[in-house]
């Protein structure tokens, strides 16, 4: 079953259980998802949909940062609650130590050297590592690397 069909389940499932802050979350993957196609007139795989839920939390996080700091904590709590829903969707991160590993092996390969190389070497990473880590670990690893 494709990462799409059991978005499509668990939305199904949602309806059937009247779970309206599951369900309107889901939805709005869906919808992302379906928008995406619809623009570039392709089919998203599944590695498609990953970056696609994990642009979503990304500005998940981005918004629960800036209730935060704005003292509203009921917007804060609703995306909190939309994270959870989408982190669901995203395959098993990387550990810090798996990271570190694989960018050296990048890094290595590629013989990059200096912080001028960080574009190619970040290129080269997130073609690897997409959905599986999270990227703001990715950039420090990949600085700590070109640094030493």
């Amino acid at each position: 079953m494709s990462l799409k069909d059991q978005i499509t389940a668990d939305m199904k499932d949602a309806m059937r259980a009247k779970d309206s802050e599951r369900l309107g979350t889901i939805r709005l993957l869906l919808a992302t998802v379906k928008q995406k196609e619809v623009d570039e007139q392709i089919t998203l795989d599944d590695a498609a949909v990953v970056a696609v839920v994990d642009r979503l939390i990304k500005q998940r996080k981005d918004s629960i940062s800036q209730f935060t700091a704005a003292g509203r904590t009921d917007l804060a709590d609703k995306e909190s609650a939309e994270l959870k829903v989408l982190e669901v969707y995203l395959p098993q991160r990387l550990s810090a130590e798996e990271i570190d590993a694989a960018v050296q092996a990048i890094v290595a390969g590629l013989g990059a050297t200096g912080p001028g190389a960080m574009g190619q070497v970040m290129g080269a990473v997130k073609q690897q590592l997409a959905g599986k880590a999270d990227m703001a670990l990715v950039s420090a690893a990949v600085k700590r690397a070109l640094a030493g």
